[in-house]
C-alpha cells in the first residue's frame, strides 16, 4: 500500500511516498479501515519539521477518515461499510484526562493515517457523521474536538454567552460554528479584513483586526459593554495570553490550546488573579467525547470549512501551504 514516510532527519524535503506491507486482517477487537481523507494541524506540521522529534520511518497525521472493509472477532459497534473517524488519543476512552504526552497519538507516538488502509483497535475509532465527506469528516477529530471540549466539555457554554476567538485557523472557525449553534455571541480577530469578513459571514457577531487594533484585548471589553467575554479560546500562547486576560471578564474562562507565538513566556499572574478566571490547558479529548461531538454535529448540520484539498502524493506541498497561513479553516487531505 502507499504511505507518506517521515525520514531523518525530519523535514518537508524527506517526507516521501513509499510502498508499505498492507497491514492485513484485522484481529479480535479490532477493524480495518480503508482510508480516504485527513486533515492537517498545527501539531502534524511540527512532526514533519523536526520540531516534536519524529522517529525516522514514521508516518504522519493524526486525523484519519475511511471505511470500515472488515471487522475482526468480538467487534460489535462497526460493520463493513460503515464511515468512521480516528481518535487523537485512541487510549482515553472517556473521563478525566490521564494521558500528558503523544507516545500513542497517530501520526506521533505512532504510525498515523497518510496510508491507505489501517488496522486499530475498533476502540480508536468513532462514527463519522452522517452527511460528511472524508475529508471533512477527519476534521473533527483533533480540531473540532478541541473546540468542543474547549467550550461545551470544560466550559460548559450556554446560550448568550460571549465568547473570543483569536485567528480563523481550524480551531477556531470550528469553535466559531459550535459557539452559534449553541447560541453564543462570538467576537474574533485577524489580522485579514477579508478573513474578518468571511467569519462574519459565518455568523460572527464582531471582528477586530489586530493590526489596526493591536490593543484587542481592551476593544472586546468595549463590545462586551466593558464586563469582559465569557470564554477565550487561546490558540496563540504567551504572545496572546495578556490580551485575552485583559478580554475575559471577572470570573471567566481561558481554554489554553495553542502555542502559535512560542511554547513559554511570561503571564501577567496579578491581571489573572485579579480576574479571577480559570485558566486552562487542554490537549484534544477522550471517545466519549468525541461522540458526543458527533451527535452535534448531526443534530446542527454542521459543515467545517474547507479552505483546499490535496492529493496525499502532495503532502509536503499541502504542509508549505500551512506554512504560509493564508488559509480560513481546515487544510484537506484526500486520496
Amino acid at each position: 500500500m502507499k504511505a507518506m514516510v517521515v525520514h531523518a532527519p525530519a523535514a518537508l524535503d524527506t517526507l516521501r511516498l513509499e510502498e508499505r506491507p498492507d497491514p492485513g486482517a484485522p484481529g479480535p477487537g479490532e477493524i480495518r479501515v480503508k482510508l480516504h481523507g485527513s486533515s492537517l494541524n498545527f501539531h502534524d506540521l511540527g512532526v514533519v519539521t523536526g520540531r516534536m522529534g519524529a522517529a525516522d520511518g514514521l508516518i504522519p497525521l493524526a486525523d484519519g477518515a475511511g471505511v470500515v472493509e472488515a471487522v475482526g472477532a468480538e467487534v460489535s459497534e462497526f460493520a463493513p461499510g460503515d464511515h468512521v473517524v480516528s481518535c487523537f488519543f485512541p487510549d482515553w476512552q472517556n473521563g478525566a484526562p490521564t494521558i500528558g504526552d503523544f507516545q500513542r497519538t497517530p501520526g506521533d507516538g505512532i504510525d498515523g493515517f497518510a496510508q491507505e488502509y489501517a488496522v486499530r483497535p475498533a476502540t480508536a475509532f468513532t462514527r463519522a457523521p452522517d452527511g460528511l465527506d472524508h475529508v471533512e469528516a477527519a476534521t473533527i477529530t483533533t480540531a473540532g474536538l478541541t473546540a468542543w471540549r474547549a467550550l461545551v466539555v470544560d466550559g460548559k457554554l450556554k446560550a448568550g454567552d460571549s465568547v473570543l476567538l483569536l485567528g480563523t485557523g481550524g480551531v477556531s472557525i470550528w469553535a466559531l460554528q459550535i459557539a452559534k449553534l449553541m447560541g453564543a455571541r462570538v467576537a474574533i480577530t485577524s489580522s485579514s479584513d477579508e478573513k474578518l469578513e468571511r467569519a462574519r459571514a459565518l455568523g460572527a457577531d464582531h471582528v477586530v483586526n489586530y493590526r489596526t487594533q493591536p490593543d484587542w484585548g481592551k476593544a472586546i471589553r468595549a463590545w462586551s459593554d466593558g464586563r469582559g467575554v465569557d470564554h477565550v479560546v487561546e490558540v496563540g500562547g504567551p504572545g496572546t495570553l495578556a490580551q485575552s486576560i485583559e478580554a475575559v471578564r471577572v470570573g471567566g474562562h481561558i481554554s489554553l490550546i495553542g502555542v502559535l507565538t512560542g511554547a513559554s513566556g511570561e503571564v501577567p499572574t496579578a491581571a489573572l488573579m485579579s480576574k479571577q478566571a480559570r485558566l486552562q490547558g487542554l490537549i484534544v479529548g477522550s471517545r466519549a467525547e468525541q461522540q458526543d461531538f458527533v451527535r452535534a454535529i448531526e443534530q446542527g448540520k454542521l459543515r467545517p470549512v474547507i479552505d483546499r484539498r490535496f492529493a496525499l502524493d502532495d503532502l509536503a506541498d499541502a504542509f508549505r501551504y500551512e506554512m504560509g497561513a493564508s488559509h480560513f479553516g481546515k487544510i484537506g487531505v484526500e486520496w
